[in-house]
C-alpha cells in the first residue's frame, strides 16, 4: 500500500462526469491500494447513490452535502472534514481533488456571496476549502486540482470559437457582469477560462506557502464535451456534445475518470509538484504567461480579501 492510498482522499463534484468516474475508479481498485473517501458534493440522490455505489466496491466513505456556490457551505462542509479526521472515522487526510466545476451561460449569475457564479465555484470555493484543511493533510499528501486548456487558444478551439481567458485583476473577476453588458457564449467561454487560468496561478502560489510534503498538481482531462459541465446550456448543447465524444480522441468521463485517480494515487506521480500540468496521462508545459509570479501573489492576495469579505457578509454588522 502506497502512502496515499493508506489514507483518505476528498473529492468535490464526485455525482457525475469526470468526478463520478474518479470516485468510482478510485473505489473499485483492490483494498491495498484503495484509500478512504470523503465525497463532497450538492446535497441529494445523486450524491447518496454514489457514495452507495463506492461503498458497495468495498470503500470506506462519508458523504457532506455542499453547495460549493455558497462559501458558508463550503466552510462547514470543511468543519465536518476536520471533525471526521479527528474522530477517527476515516485514516488521515492524504488528498484532495478539486473537480466540481460549471459554465455557466449567463454571467450575471452571481453565488450566494455576490460573486460571479463561475469563478465562484470554478476556483473561490476550492481556494475557501483547500485553505480550510492545509494544516490538516498528514504529509505525503497531494492537492490535484482540475484545470482546462482553453485557458489559451490553439487553432481547435478558434474553429470551435472557444475563448481564451481574458486576464484582470482577481477582485474583478469575481464581479457578475454589469447589467449593461450582453449575457453571450462569448462572455460565458472567457469567464470559464479565467477561473482556470486561476487555478494555474492559485496551483503555483499553493505549492510556495503549503507545509513540505503536499505536492500540487494541476489535471487537464481533455476536451470531454457532454458532461454536466455544460448542464446550464440546456439540453441542445449537451446532446451536440455527446455526439462530438464519439470523434477520436475527443475525451469522455470513461477514459478521464481513471486517469485522475492515478494522479492522486498513484506511484507514477509522486514527484508531480509546483503545480506540474498533466493532460490525460502526460505532463506538459504550461505557455509562459501561465507561470507569472506577481499575478499568483496577487491572486493569493484578493483571494484572501474576497474570502473574508464573505465571512464578514454572514457574521452581518
Amino acid at each position: 500500500m502506497n502512502s496515499i492510498a493508506s489514507g483518505t482522499v476528498l473529492i468535490t463534484g464526485p455525482t457525475s462526469g469526470l468526478g463520478k468516474a474518479a470516485t468510482l475508479a478510485i473505489a473499485n481498485r483492490p483494498a491495498s491500494q484503495r484509500p478512504d473517501l470523503l465525497l463532497v458534493g450538492r446535497a441529494g440522490q445523486a450524491l447518496t447513490e454514489v457514495a452507495e455505489l463506492a461503498r458497495a466496491a468495498g470503500a470506506t466513505v462519508h458523504h457532506i452535502g455542499c453547495d460549493l456556490a455558497r462559501l458558508v457551505d463550503v466552510r462547514d462542509a470543511g468543519r465536518q472534514v476536520k471533525d471526521l479526521l479527528a474522530d477517527g472515522a476515516v485514516r488521515p487526510l492524504r488528498g484532495l481533488v478539486a473537480n466540481a466545476g460549471v459554465m455557466v451561460a449567463d454571467t450575471h449569475n452571481a453565488s450566494a456571496d455576490g460573486y460571479e457564479l463561475t469563478f465562484a465555484v470554478n476556483y473561490l470555493a476550492h481556494a475557501q476549502l483547500v485553505g480550510d484543511l492545509l494544516d490538516t493533510f498528514v504529509a505525503p499528501a497531494r492537492v490535484v486540482l482540475v484545470g482546462s486548456n482553453t485557458y489559451h487558444q490553439n487553432i481547435f478551439r478558434r474553429i470551435l470559437k472557444v475563448p481564451p481567458a481574458v486576464w484582470r485583476d482577481p477582485v474583478e473577476l469575481a464581479r457578475p457582469a454589469s447589467p449593461d453588458t450582453p449575457a453571450t457564449s462569448e462572455q460565458s467561454g472567457i469567464a470559464y477560462s479565467n477561473s482556470k487560468l486561476a487555478i494555474l496561478y492559485y496551483a503555483h502560489e499553493l505549492q510556495r506557502r503549503a507545509p513540505t510534503g503536499i505536492n500540487v498538481s494541476v489535471f487537464e482531462p481533455g476536451f470531454m464535451p457532454g458532461t454536466a459541465l455544460s448542464r446550464d446550456h440546456g439540453p441542445g448543447l449537451q446532446r451536440v456534445g455527446r455526439l462530438v465524444e464519439r470523434i477520436p480522441r475527443v475525451s469522455s468521463p470513461t477514459d478521464s475518470g481513471p486517469a485522475l485517480a492515478s494522479i492522486v494515487l498513484d506511484d507514477r506521480w509522486a514527484q508531480l509538484s509546483g503545480g506540474g500540468f498533466v493532460v490525460k496521462d502526460r505532463e506538459r508545459e504550461v505557455k509562459p504567461f501561465a507561470n507569472d509570479a506577481a499575478r499568483e501573489a496577487r491572486l493569493w492576495e484578493a483571494t484572501g480579501e474576497l474570502l473574508a469579505g464573505a465571512a464578514a457578509a454572514e457574521c452581518g454588522p
